[in-house]
């Protein structure tokens, strides 16, 4: 019996000691994006992305002598879930990083996990602002990177009254009090203002397609400044179709569709409609060519298109295997030091910066949309533009500055008063 269970002893911890070689062995990278859920439309591809680059860094070598290994979970648009799906990542699976998250309500889930355990997120869309961590690097645009030259590209081209239509959370409404705060300082009557929101998922459009066309009725130039997200955009968009809203009579302009959301219907009577993004497939750059290539092998589809959060997921993760390489060590206090001022070519033939407050350096462009669901890009910076984790259009964040780099080494960092308030981010 005694010889039975030394055996069965011995074959346990050598059974232990094989896992934890293996894991040792390997990198662990969390992906966490709704599989299902209203956010499945946006969401499963960039699940895709993060697949896509792991295959091709363990065909280049890995990193550090080590393969990379996916562990993919699914929060399923459910908010909750997100924080409770990255404490599995973190304390149960070990990852080394997470690339994940697409609303602004699942990355403020998330964010008390991450900072409690000392985790790393690379978020890949773009968000309101108001927020810098030290755990998240934020590869999607701020507003000032989206939202502010969008309203500056359509001010330009006459519009004089604005609806701000949003689905209601926090990055809608955040947003929107930027906006409008930034419209009023541009000397934009608040009549000339109208604000709308909807929860997730809504389906039925017609009033307030109907409110949008009365409110475009007062004899000045009228755009829709559009932050819907998820599923929503479809019905929305053929409200529109249904009424007779062309892009001549008021245009929309929109900060959460591109191409995978437009290649779910007919795109003929949104021609003319506009979106702002960093990124468009219809880029000519040769990384574009490249990237749209490995990623029609990978998907084993030549009609998926690629879009913007797929670039921001692209250069998150390209970025975080230079620092990893750069550190020599995936361990996350390190990594961040090492990743400021990392530089890596975007697809649009320039090149991203990580600055010190965790926010990209990158062009603004903004795109038309065509029949065939691509943007023409009719508008553009000449360079990059530096990400500002806090607005200059809001008076109490218009005070406050982002560098996780001594001396400052803090996320809201008030210039007036010379301190940190509240916590880091």
């Amino acid at each position: 019996m005694k010889k039975t269970i030394k055996s069965v002893g011995a074959a346990a911890l050598m059974t232990l000691a094989a896992g934890i070689a293996q894991a040792a062995d390997t990198i662990k990278v969390g992906v966490l994006h709704s599989l299902s859920g209203t956010m499945a439309i946006s969401e499963t591809t960039l699940k895709d992305t993060v697949l896509m680059m792991i295959e091709e860094q363990n065909k280049a070598g890995g990193l550090l002598g080590k393969k990379l290994e996916p562990v993919v979970v699914d929060p399923a648009s459910n908010w909750p879930l997100f924080a409770e799906k990255t404490r599995e990542l973190l304390e149960k699976e070990k990852v080394d990083v997470i690339f994940g998250c697409w609303t602004s309500v699942s990355r403020k889930s998330v964010l008390p996990v991450i900072e409690e355990l000392n985790g790393l997120l690379f978020y890949p869309v773009q968000y309101e602002g108001e927020e810098s961590s030290k755990n998240v690097f934020y590869t999607g645009a701020a507003p000032n990177q989206q939202a502010i030259p969008a309203v500056d590209y359509l001010a330009a081209q006459g519009v004089e009254r604005w609806v701000l239509a949003g689905t209601d959370y926090v990055y809608p409404r955040t947003t929107n009090k930027i906006l409008e705060a930034y419209l009023k300082d541009s000397g934009v009557a608040e009549a000339d203002i109208m604000i709308n929101y909807t929860p997730f998922g809504h389906s039925d459009w017609q009033t307030i397609v109907s409110d949008i066309k009365k409110f475009g009725s007062a004899g000045k130039k009228t755009a829709v400044v559009s932050t819907i997200n998820g599923d929503a955009n479809v019905p929305f968009y053929k409200e529109l179709g249904n009424q007779g809203v062309s892009a001549e009579d008021i245009p929309v302009v929109a900060f959460s569709v591109g191409e995978e959301e437009l290649s779910g219907f007919d795109t003929a009577p949104l021609v003319g409609h506009l979106a702002a993004w960093n990124y468009f497939m219809s880029a000519e750059s040769e990384e574009n060519d490249e990237f749209i290539e490995a990623w029609h092998a990978f998907i084993g589809d030549e009609d998926r298109v690629t879009n913007d959060p797929m670039e921001a997921t692209y250069i998150g993760f390209k970025m975080w295997a230079k620092a990893v390489e750069k550190a020599g060590t995936t361990d996350v206090d390190t990594v961040r030091d090492a990743i400021y001022g990392v530089v890596v070519p975007n697809l649009t033939g320039g090149y991203a910066v990580m600055n010190t407050n965790h926010h990209l350096t990158k062009p603004v462009l903004i795109g038309e949309i065509q029949e065939d669901g691509q943007f023409e890009t009719v508008w553009q910076t000449d360079g990059g533009v530096i990400g500002d984790a806090w607005t200059d259009y809001l008076a109490e964040s218009a005070k406050i500055v982002a560098d996780w780099t001594a001396p400052i080494t803090c996320g809201n960092y008030n210039i007036e008063t010379g301190t940190c308030s509240g916590q880091n981010y």
